[in-house]
């Protein structure tokens, strides 16, 4: 167990990547809504390989006065004024999610997470615009440096759409379920590990 949190500490210089997946009601992280929220901690074996340990996933409500894009929510399905979806204030879901973070931070040793993200800059927004809407003081994330998998499945595979990508990298993807936070989030987890896992 102790060998496995120092290879982690150690690979990434102290950072501890998460790989998180946001899906909103619009492309402006300081107008328009988070509705799902997804993050997967990532754990290295004795080798320094990359896997999935943990995912935590939330619908979110709208925070009051957002912006709704039809447009947006026929991409992902998303009702926002569903009851079944359970959704949580926006607040609620990042304690609890930085929360997840901060334990996994304290056992690998690392003094910072860093966003792992498909496009992580739009994932890292949202994020952001959330904690200061928020008010919230303590963010686990770098506040500027992100892993992104769209730039290193271009290196690496030829491919900046997720779905290709991992495709071209023998990972199963389903469309029917794609723009689900937690499942783009899982099948960016396993494309990030895959990558990292090949150089090492």
């Amino acid at each position: 167990m102790k060998r496995n949190n120092l290879s982690l500490s150690r690979r990434f210089r102290g950072l501890m990547p998460v790989v998180v997946d946001v899906e909103t009601s619009g492309l402006q992280p300081g107008t328009d809504a988070m509705l799902e929220i997804a993050a997967v901690i990532l754990e290295a074996d004795a080798e320094g390989k990359l896997y999935k340990k943990q995912t935590i996933s939330y619908h979110v409500e709208p925070f009051l006065g957002a912006r709704i894009e039809p447009e947006a929510l026929a991409v992902t399905g998303i009702d926002p004024t569903s009851p079944l979806r359970l959704a949580i204030p926006e607040a609620q879901a990042l304690y609890r999610i930085f929360s997840h973070i901060q334990h996994a931070l304290l056992q690998a040793g690392c003094y910072r997470a860093v966003l792992v993200g498909h496009n992580a800059w739009f994932d890292l927004s949202f994020i952001l615009a959330a904690v200061r809407r928020n008010r919230i003081k303590e963010n686990p994330f770098h506040s500027f440096t992100t892993f992104d998998t769209a730039t290193l499945a271009a290196v690496s595979l030829g491919e900046t759409v997720l779905a290709r990508a991992v495709k071209r990298a023998r990972i199963p993807f389903d469309i029917s379920q794609a723009h689900s936070a937690s499942y783009d989030a899982e099948r960016t987890a396993e494309l990030f590990c895959w990558i990292v896992n090949k150089i090492i």
